[in-house]
C-alpha cells in the first residue's frame, strides 16, 4: 500500500508542483541600509530573509549567545530545580563581566538564575546553569553546538555559555535568526525575556540578604526609554571589546512576527534594529499558504483511479499555521513552489514532503505535506478490481466506514445458495482509456521533472558565475590590482594551468 500510494503521489504532485521558474511582478524591496558590520531581519513564522547584510559572515557575538542557553535550559530542566553556585562558575570569569553578585555556595531556582541570565545577562550565572544542567561549562558547550545544528545553523561555534570572549566562539547573524527563533516560539522563554525587571527574593545571595531588584537591559523594552518599541516582544543585548554591540530583538505587529539581529554594531545598534523593524512591517505581509494553495486537494483527484480513491481515510493537508511571506504589493500567483522528500528530525510523523515556497530567487516559506488517516476510520483491505491496473490480487487500504457502506452491520445474510448479485463489468473502452491516462500522467511527470532539473541546474551555474565574479573582484579590491592589470594577471594564471596540464598528459604516455 504504502509503495503504491508515494508512487501515485510522486506522480501527481511533479505535475502539480514542479514548475518553472518566475520572476515576480512586484520586486524585492531593498531601500534599507544598516552601519553594522553584520545584520538580519527575517519572519519567525515563515522564516523568510526580508533584509541581510553578510548574513552568513562570522562575528563573535557576546551575551547575545544567552539566548540559546536559557533556550536549552528551559527544555531540560525544571524550573524549580536549586542550582548551587560552585567556586569555578563565579570565579572563572573575565575581568569588568557583568555579575549577578552570586558567591560560592549560594543557592537559587532555575527559575530566578534564568530572569538573572537574561534580564542582568550575569555570567557567574550562565555558568552555574551550565553546571547544573551538563556538569560543566565543556560539556554544556558541546550540548549548545548540537542544538544549533538541529536548528540549521552552519557558521556558528558556542566555546561558552555566555558568550564572554574565545577565538572559537562566534556566530553569524542568520544563525543567530534561527535559535532566536526557536527561542520565541517558547512560551516559558518569552515570558521570562519580556519581564522589564525581577526581584531577587531575601536571603537567597550572601551579597544581598534582603533581595536585590535588577532590570532588563534591553532599552527597546522600556516605555520610559525613548528606544522603546511598540510591539516588542523581548531581546537581548550583547558586549565586549571584540564583539562589539551585538542585539537580538523580536517585534511583532498583526500578522507579522519579526526576529531582527545585529552583530559588530558600532554603538548604533539599536538604530539598525528600528530600522530593520520598521523595514519588515513597513513592507511585506504574512500570507496563509492553505488558504492560497489547494494543489493538494487537486492531488487527491489525480490519485483516484476509475471512480476509487486507494485509501479513502487518506488526506493530503498543509498545516494551516504555515505561512509565506511577501511584500506588500506581491501575489501568491507570483510564488513557485518545489518538493524536497528529504526531510529532517523536526519535520512532523505524517510528513510525506516538504514543499518550498520561492518568489522569484527567493525562499519565501515552507510547508510540510502531510497524510493523515481520517479520525475514527479503520483501515482494511480490498481487492483492487482487475481494470485498475495493479493486477489480480492488488489491495489497497478501505475505511471501515467504506465497508459498513457496502456491508451494513444490520443487514441481513445473504443465503449461500441465492446467487450473489453479478459485479458491473466496466467496458473495455474505458480501461483502455485509464491506460492512455495514466501513460499520458507519467510521461507529463517525466517532462516535469527533467525540466525541473534542467532549470534547476541552469540557475545553480548561474548562481557560482556571480559568486566566482564576486569572489574574483573582491580579491582584485584586496590586492590593489587595476581591472585590466587583474585580468592579465588571471590569463596568465590560466595558461600556466593549461601548460602544466599537457606537460602531465605528455609524461603520462610513458
Amino acid at each position: 500500500m504504502k509503495k503504491f500510494f508515494s508512487f501515485f503521489l510522486c506522480l501527481a504532485l511533479f505535475t502539480g508542483l514542479l514548475r518553472t521558474s518566475a520572476y515576480a511582478d512586484t520586486a524585492w524591496p531593498s531601500n534599507i541600509s544598516i552601519q553594522a558590520d553584520g545584520g538580519v531581519v527575517i519572519d519567525a513564522r515563515s522564516g523568510a530573509v526580508l533584509y541581510g547584510k553578510n548574513i552568513h559572515e562570522s562575528y563573535y557575538p557576546a551575551s547575545i549567545t544567552k539566548i540559546l542557553t536559557a533556550l536549552i535550559i528551559i527544555e531540560n530542566c525544571d524550573l524549580d530545580d536549586t542550582v548551587t553556585f560552585s567556586h569555578t562558575a563565579v570565579h572563572s570569569l573575565e575581568a569588568n563581566a557583568t555579575i549577578l553578585g552570586a558567591r560560592a555556595g549560594d543557592k537559587l531556582s532555575v527559575r530566578d538564575c534564568l530572569y538573572a541570565l537574561l534580564l542582568q545577562s550575569a555570567n557567574e550565572v550562565a555558568n552555574a546553569l551550565a553546571e547544573h544542567c551538563s556538569g560543566s561549562i565543556e560539556e554544556f558547550a558541546e550540548l549548545m553546538n548540537r542544538k544549533a545544528e538541529t536548528l540549521g545553523c552552519t557558521g556558528t561555534h558556542f566555546a561558552n555559555p555566555s558568550g564572554l570572549n574565545n577565538e572559537n566562539h562566534y556566530t553569524t547573524a542568520y544563525d543567530m535568526a534561527l535559535i532566536a527563533k526557536a527561542a520565541f516560539d517558547n512560551p516559558v522563554f518569552v515570558e521570562i525575556d519580556k519581564t522589564t525587571y525581577y526581584d531577587v527574593p531575601p536571603g537567597q545571595l550572601q551579597q544581598y540578604p534582603d533581595g536585590w531588584r535588577y532590570y532588563t537591559h534591553h532599552k527597546m523594552l522600556k516605555k520610559s526609554d525613548a528606544a522603546y518599541y511598540n510591539g516588542i516582544l523581548g531581546g537581548k543585548t550583547g558586549y565586549t571589546i571584540l564583539a562589539g554591540n551585538t542585539l537580538v530583538t523580536c517585534a511583532e505587529r498583526e500578522d507579522l512576527k519579526l526576529i531582527a539581529v545585529v552583530l559588530n554594531g558600532h554603538s548604533t545598534h539599536y538604530d539598525d534594529t528600528k530600522t530593520m523593524l520598521d523595514f519588515g512591517f513597513k513592507n511585506f505581509k504574512s500570507v496563509s499558504i492553505a488558504e492560497k494553495d489547494s494543489t493538494y486537494e487537486k492531488v487527491e483527484n489525480d490519485l483516484t483511479i476509475a471512480g476509487i480513491f486507494p485509501g479513502n481515510a487518506i488526506r493530503l493537508s498543509i498545516d494551516k499555521s504555515s505561512v509565506i511571506t511577501l511584500p506588500v504589493n506581491g501575489d501568491f500567483a507570483d510564488v513557485t513552489s518545489a518538493l524536497d522528500y528529504s526531510l529532517n528530525q523536526n519535520a512532523p510523523d505524517t510528513a510525506v514532503a516538504r514543499i518550498d515556497y520561492m518568489y522569484g530567487e527567493r525562499k519565501v516559506g515552507e510547508a510540510y505535506l502531510e497524510a493523515n488517516v481520517s479520525a475514527g476510520y479503520t483501515p482494511g483491505l480490498v481487492e483492487m478490481p482487475k481494470a485498475s491496473g495493479l493486477g489480480t490480487g492488488s489491495t489497497i487500504e478501505i475505511t471501515a466506514k467504506a465497508q459498513e457502506e457496502t456491508f451494513p452491520p444490520n443487514a441481513e445474510a445473504v443465503p449461500e445458495t441465492e446467487t450473489a448479485p453479478e459485479k458491473p463489468v466496466i467496458p473495455h473502452a474505458f480501461q483502455v482509456l485509464i491506460y492512455v491516462i495514466l501513460v499520458m500522467a507519467l510521461l507529463a511527470a517525466a517532462f516535469s521533472a527533467v525540466f525541473g532539473i534542467l532549470s534547476h541546474q541552469a540557475r545553480k551555474e548561474q548562481r557560482e558565475l556571480l559568486e566566482r565574479r564576486e569572489r574574483r573582484e573582491k580579491r582584485r579590491r584586496e590586492w590593489g590590482y587595476s581591472q585590466s592589470e587583474f585580468d592579465l594577471l588571471i590569463q596568465q594564471h590560466v595558461r600556466d594551468k593549461d601548460n602544466a596540464q599537457k606537460k602531465r598528459r605528455f609524461f603520462g604516455r610513458f
